[in-house]
Order: structure tokens, then sequence, then C-alpha cells
């Protein structure tokens, strides 16, 4: 009876085969025949070598009647270049559209039905393990059926002019895939191994860069610098221990690879010098004959060797979709509707909530029941984690309800009108997040052309812009780096105002701030909301809380779900 383990990698290996090889198949199985074939071209290589010295030697070869198998020699050797290319050509290919395709994939679907896994675990998934595959896409397949042609057609060959030096490549030749599969099971579990520490670094990073200015505030660097030393010290282990099984790994079959040949050279030079006298089809081993044993003799190891490398090669590629395959298991938040642009829904922007409950990953939020109509503000309050966000999130059709209803201008909103209704918010969240654009570009999303100056002005921002080096043309970091907290902030409304939306969504849009900066982001929220913005903010803040027209509390109503 089988173990259920056994069983349970076998079909994980299928998985990933089918869905990293199997779409790409027919390129990969046309780049291994045009490698193989450009293989068969030495053994001719080596007969006309073979011949050429040994004519030489023997005085019978002029440059006359050995310039036509030198120029043979030339010819197949540019052919042989060419093909290896077109198949690396073909190969390349194969493994970029696997890897834009997984990663298009990922991103897609991360932007619009995130999981619970961090930024960080995505992007070293994106950046860094994806382009693992490519080894994998590009060498194992080719290098397997190079290893089951090349090395049976060599030792054919060898057995034509001797059936030692065949035996010899027969008997020496299986152990390679022997210890190969032996070294492949210790080398993929350190693979994964490695792909799980490569995560934790990546989170481990974010996590430390995002509360730096927490961290310095409580002279806690000396730690946070430890903590991360220890974590890229468990990374240099668990990389040394995948090199280490490669490079032994490697030590070992090129020992045997090495054995083979060196037998193989004792077998024709003890033959040629008259001190064997077996071996041989009835016939002396001649110098052509035995150039020609010599020449394909590493040959005949050289794609076995290839393969053993590709072996690794394939269990990385094997960690790395199994990450792939965990994150496709991971329960996630569908996006209401398609995240497309289309015309802003029709009617008065007025909002109603129904015994909303929203569906997140493992479990429910009960959503407050609320109306409201065109121009009012509203604050939502409660405890942390009592459900104000997903509030928030629901009202922008950003999270599913497993129950209950939302109603906005007069229509029920549900994947045939939440990218419509999208199209009239403006969503201000607690983590400012600019992109790698001008400013002005990027208070501009739509390309417009328009002045900013009105919307900096209504946000208070305009002193922000003008204090910024290249004004307008100024490139934040992602996070706002050249501004603080409550200017990033204050940016955020600007961005809004520009966009001349019907309501205005803020996450906890003073939080972390001091009075007097909270105050002027409280002023710039009041004068959109005068300017006939519907607003509704999620807040701790007393006195942003107050400024609101009405006030609702959020209460901590959770249910897991199995």
């Amino acid at each position: 009876m089988k173990d259920s383990t056994e069983d349970s990698g076998a079909d994980q290996r299928r998985q990933a085969h089918t869905r990293i090889i199997v779409p790409v198949q027919g390129t990969l199985r046309r780049a291994a025949l045009i490698s193989v074939a450009a293989g068969l071209i030495w053994p001719i290589q080596a007969g006309l070598i073979a011949w050429i010295v040994s004519a030489w030697v023997a005085d019978t070869g002029t440059p006359e009647n050995t310039s036509l198998a030198i120029a043979s020699f030339v010819v197949l050797g540019i052919a042989r270049a060419a093909l290896e290319r077109l198949s690396g050509r073909l190969l390349f290919d194969a493994a970029d559209r696997t890897i834009a395709r997984e990663r298009e994939t990922l991103i897609r679907r991360e932007a619009r039905n995130p999981s619970e896994a961090g930024s960080a675990e995505i992007a070293a998934l994106a950046v860094q393990k994806l382009p693992l595959l490519q080894a994998w896409v590009t060498r194992y397949h080719v290098a397997m059926l190079r290893a089951a042609v090349l090395p049976l057609a060599l030792a054919v060959l060898a057995f034509t002019v001797s059936w030692a030096a065949g035996l010899i490549l027969l008997i020496s030749g299986p152990l390679i895939p022997v210890f190969m599969a032996l070294v492949g099971m210790a080398a993929e579990d350190a693979s994964r191994q490695q792909m799980r520490e490569i995560s934790s670094m990546n989170d481990m990073l974010m996590e430390r860069l995002s509360a730096m200015l927490d961290i310095r505030l409580l002279g806690a660097t000396a730690r946070a610098a430890g903590g991360f030393e220890h974590r890229a010290e468990s990374l240099r282990e668990k990389s040394m221990a995948v090199l280490r099984i490669a490079f032994l790994s490697s030590t070992v079959l090129e020992l045997f690879a090495a054995i083979g040949v060196a037998m193989m050279a004792v077998f024709v030079g003890f033959s040629l010098l008259g001190e064997l006298n077996f071996g041989t089809w009835g016939t002396p081993l001649t110098l052509r004959e035995g150039l020609f044993l010599l020449l394909i003799a590493p040959e005949f190891f050289q794609p076995m060797r290839d393969l053993a490398a590709a072996w690794h090669d394939r269990a990385a590629g094997y960690a790395v979709v199994a990450d792939l395959d965990a994150l496709d298991e991971a329960q996630r938040v569908a996006l209401v509707g398609t995240g497309t642009r289309t015309t802003p829904l029709d009617g008065v922007p007025s909002i109603r909530l129904s015994q909303a409950v929203a569906a997140l990953p493992g479990r429910t939020v009960a959503v407050p029941d609320l109306q409201l109509e065109p121009g009012e503000s509203l604050a939502l309050i409660g405890p942390s984690g009592a459900g104000k966000t997903t509030a928030l999130a629901s009202i922008a059709g950003l999270v599913p309800l497993a129950s209950g209803d939302i109603t906005v201008a007069g229509r029920r909103l549900d994947q045939d009108t939440a990218d419509a209704w999208r199209a009239r918010l403006s969503l201000i969240p607690q983590k400012p997040h600019f992109s790698d654009e001008a400013l002005g570009a990027w208070l501009d999303p739509d390309g417009t052309g328009r002045d900013p100056g009105p919307a900096l002005k209504i946000a208070g921002a305009g002193p922000v812009v003008e204090r910024l080096p290249h004004g307008l043309a100024t490139k934040l970091g992602e996070t706002g780096g050249g501004v603080s907290g409550g200017e990033a902030r204050r940016l955020m409304i600007a961005r809004a105002a520009f966009d001349d939306t019907d309501v205005i969504l803020a996450d906890e849009p003073t939080a972390d701030l001091d009075a007097e900066t909270a105050n002027r982001v409280i002023d710039a929220l009041l004068r959109l909301n005068k300017d006939g913005r519907t607003l509704i903010v999620s807040t701790h803040d007393p006195a942003l809380a107050a400024a609101m027209d009405r006030q609702v509390e959020v209460c901590s109503l959770h249910e897991e779900t199995p």
C-alpha cells in the first residue's frame, strides 16, 4: 500500500506539470527535438575528426584529400550551433510566456480579489520566485528527451565499433540517474524551505520599514536590526542547504561520468598498445575507431549530467508552484463588479444599508443600518476591529455581502451596478499611497488637463505643493516620501476634490496626526462636504466625529464561518 504522503506529492507534481508545462508543451517538444537533432550531429563530426587524424598519422592524409572532411566538419558545427540557438530561442520564449501568464494572473487576482497574504509575500512571489520557473521550463524537458535519445544512440554506435566499449557505457551510465533521483528528493524539500524563508524575509522587511518611525522613537533600532539579522542568517542557511545538495550531487555525478570516460580511455589506450586483445568484433581496434570512441564517450554522459542539473531546477519549480497553489486556495474577498471603468450610475447619490453582513475570508461582519441623503456627513465610530473599515468597503462595493442589502442611487448595489457606483466615489484610505508619476498626473488620473489649483485650495494643500522641489512635477515616494502624514492626507483630499465625485469615503483621515494637523484635515473634509459632497468617515477622533452631521456606532458583531 502506498504512503498517502507519496500519493500527495505525486499529485502535486502532476498538477504542477499541468499548470506550468502543458500550456507550452508543443513549443517544448519542438525545442527538444531540435536540440536532439543538434546532438546527433556530433557523432558525425567525431567520425570526421577521427578519420582526419588517423589519415594524418598514417601519412595517407594530405590537405587536398582531407579538405572536404574539414569543410564538412565546419559546416556541421555551424549547423549544430544554429539548431541549438533556435532551440534556446523557443525555450526562453516559452519560459517568458509562462512567467508572464502566472504573474499577470497573480497580480490581477490579488488586485481585485485580495487574500490575507501580505504585499511582501505577493511581491516576493511575483518578483523573486516566479523567475525560478525559467530554468525548469528551459532545461528540464529538453534534458529529459536528450537523456532518453542521445546516450542510447551513442551506445549503439559504440557497440558497432567494440562490444567492450558499449558495455563500459551501459554499466557506468545508469548509475547517474539512480543518484540523481535520490538527490532530487532532498533537493525538492530544501527548495521548498528556501521559498518559505524568502516569503518570511520579505514580510519582515515590509513590516519593519512600515514601522521604522515607531521603532526609532521607541529606541528599538538595535533589536529590530538583530531580528532582521537572525532572519537573514536563516535565509542564508536555507540557501546554502540548497547549494550544498546541488554541489554534492554534482560532484557525485561528475565522479561517475569521469570514471566512465577514464575506463573508456584505458580500454582504448591499452587496445592500441596491443596489451588488450578482446572487446572488438574480430579485428584489432584501429586508431580511427579508438579516437571515435574517445570523442563520443564524454557526449554519452553529458545529457545525463545536464538532466541532473535540471533536476534541481525542477525541484525549485515545484516549490514555486506549491506557493502558487497555496495562494490559489487561500480565502479571499471577491470584488463586486468587474473593476473596469464605466459610465457613472444615474440617480440621486443616496445610500441605505439594511441588515447588511459583509463576507470576509473565514468570517462575516455585520454592517450597521443607516440611511444617508445627498450632501449629508456621517461618522462611523466604534472600537478598533469593530468593522468601520469593512463598512466603508461594503458601501464602495469592494466587499461582497453574505446577506442583507445596500441600496445606492435608488438601486441595489450588486455585480451590475458596482462599477458604475464606484465611478461616483472617491476613497481616501488610512494609509496614503502615491504612484510612480508626477504629482500633477497623480491628481489628474484621467488626464483631463484641468487646473488642479481649485482642488488644492479646497484641501488646503496649495502650500504643500509650493514647498516641493519641483512643484506638481515632483514624484513622491509610494507612501508620500517628502511630505508629512498630514500633508499626504491633504493631497489625497485634493485628489478627491479634483475628481468631482458625489460621495467621499475617508478611512481614519486624522489617525496618528497632532491636533493642529488633524484640524486642517477636518477643515478640508468639511469644505468638500459644504461643496455638496456626501461624506462618510470612519474615525476614533472625537473632534472629527463631532464635526459630522450624524454619528453611527459600529458594534463588533463578527461571526466565524467554516
